[in-house]
């Protein structure tokens, strides 16, 4: 880590340590079917959680949960977790057409549900979910992992609220993806299981507009997809942008795709770049391409000079802490509800709305 360069002022706080006590929060988790559930899982063991249980039918998916999760004991069914009073939480990562309809259970099961991203692949899907949190009161929280779980996207927002770039105006989001085809399940290549790409990763970029700008709604500018290099999956969309204008009329300009190339380093190259009225940020989240391999870099810009503030490790995650408490304590502090819905709903309105650019 190279000494800082920036103002002590732009430095982060202390990172964020367990809000519970052993066994005060416990959780399961259940349908492992991407990678993000251990993500899921590990955040929120580190925020003080206690895994109890995992359901998953596929034995080879439970296996590998399990060894690196050896305290969940294994359920038999999805219905052993439902009714066991002492679980508060279910994490899940299901694929992407069965996400939200499996979140409706688990809220009317009384407990809240934090799955994976894209929480939802249709528009009726989304007032099914909206109608069930408001009938049971219980949460339906998404992990938006490519803010939620990035240190550099962490303290960028903490930036943004103290007024470092001024005003936000416009959010640029990169998030290109490494295919790794042959390891990739059948469902990853049917639009009606995945969604479509702005839908599926697209969702990231909607989510961080919202919340870096914070506005409450977008209008869909423009929309398009495209599967440019992947005829052998009719059904798979390789590429997708689109542009939106917030409600405070913040500008936004998403490209998401899956042509990471084999030379780098790490899956993809996320960037975000962020104009405000008085400085600009920019986001090298999982690496500083030909210059360091390390992640989390912060570049900001503003009256003072410029400054890289070199983040990995430095920050943490606040978001599943909170997550916890709110569901303890009825609060809405790590995201609203309405804010939730509200990207799931972009993306699905981008999706469908997206001109088709293959030729």
């Amino acid at each position: 880590m190279s000494s800082p360069s920036y103002p002590s002022a732009y430095a982060p706080g202390p990172k964020p340590g367990p809000v519970v006590a052993p066994g005060e929060f416990i959780f399961a988790a259940a349908h492992l079917d991407h990678g993000h559930i251990y993500n899921q899982t590990q955040g929120l063991l580190e925020a003080g959680g206690t895994l109890a249980w995992v359901y998953e039918p596929d034995p080879v998916k439970l296996a590998k949960f399990t060894a690196r999760f050896p305290v969940a004991r294994v359920a038999r069914s999805l219905d052993e977790i439902l009714t066991d009073p002492a679980v508060r939480l279910i994490a899940a990562a299901a694929i992407p057409c069965d996400r939200g309809p499996l979140g409706c259970r688990v809220l009317r099961a009384g407990k809240h549900y934090f799955t994976d991203k894209a929480p939802l692949t249709t528009l009726a899907q989304l007032a099914e979910a909206r109608a069930t949190v408001i009938a049971t009161g219980k949460k339906f929280a998404v992990y938006y992992s490519e803010r939620l779980h990035v240190e550099c996207a962490v303290h960028a927002s903490t930036l943004i609220q103290q007024g470092a770039i001024g005003r936000v105006l416009q959010v640029l989001g990169l998030g290109p993806h490494r295919l790794n085809a042959p390891i990739r399940p059948a469902w990853f290549f049917e639009k009606q299981s995945y969604g479509g790409i702005l839908c599926d990763i697209g969702s990231h970029q909607f989510e961080q507009f919202l919340h870096y700008t914070g506005a409450h709604d977008a209008t869909i500018l423009h929309a398009a997809v495209a599967n440019y290099a992947h005829r052998d999956h009719p059904n798979f969309e390789d590429f997708g942008e689109a542009s939106l204008q917030a409600d405070n009329g913040a500008a936004n300009y998403v490209r998401v795709d899956w042509f990471t190339p084999a030379g780098l380093g790490t899956w993809g190259d996320g960037r975000t770049l962020i104009l405000g009225t008085e400085g600009t940020i920019e986001l090298r989240k999982y690496l500083d391409v030909a210059r360091a391999k390390t992640t989390d870099h912060l570049i900001l810009v503003d009256a003072k000079g410029e400054h890289h503030l070199e983040l990995q490790g430095q920050v943490g995650f606040p978001y599943f802490g909170q997550l916890i408490r709110d569901c303890l304590d009825g609060t809405e502090t790590a995201m609203t509800q309405a804010h939730t819905f509200k990207a799931a709903e972009l993306c699905l309105k981008a999706q469908l709305a997206a001109r088709n650019l293959t030729p």
